[in-house]
């Protein structure tokens, strides 16, 4: 079953490698979307493949690469696009 989500993270997860190891970290479980910083200090994301591959992405998320230290995870569904075939860091 094919599954979207989108992530906002919260914590001191900006200058640490997040968004480089999430992105390599969803490529590793055949995930496609994208990951990128906002303005406000917190990580942003979209998640989507397998369902048991995005909670696992998710669940990543809660605790991040080693220098992050995460706050607060938001998650809510979206549905599938199915038009995305790679996993891409933005810029904003």
């Amino acid at each position: 079953m094919r599954k979207r989500v989108h992530v906002l993270i919260r914590g001191r997860v900006q200058g640490v490698g997040f968004r480089a190891t999430c992105a390599d970290e969803a490529r590793r479980r055949g995930l496609v979307g994208w990951v990128l910083n906002t303005h406000g200090g917190d990580v942003e994301l979209e998640a989507e493949g397998e369902a048991q591959s995005v909670e696992d992405l998710v669940a990543w998320c809660k605790v991040g690469p080693p220098a992050a230290r995460v706050d607060r995870v938001d998650v809510k569904s979206q549905q599938p696009k199915v038009t995305e075939t790679s996993f891409a860091i933005r810029w904003r």
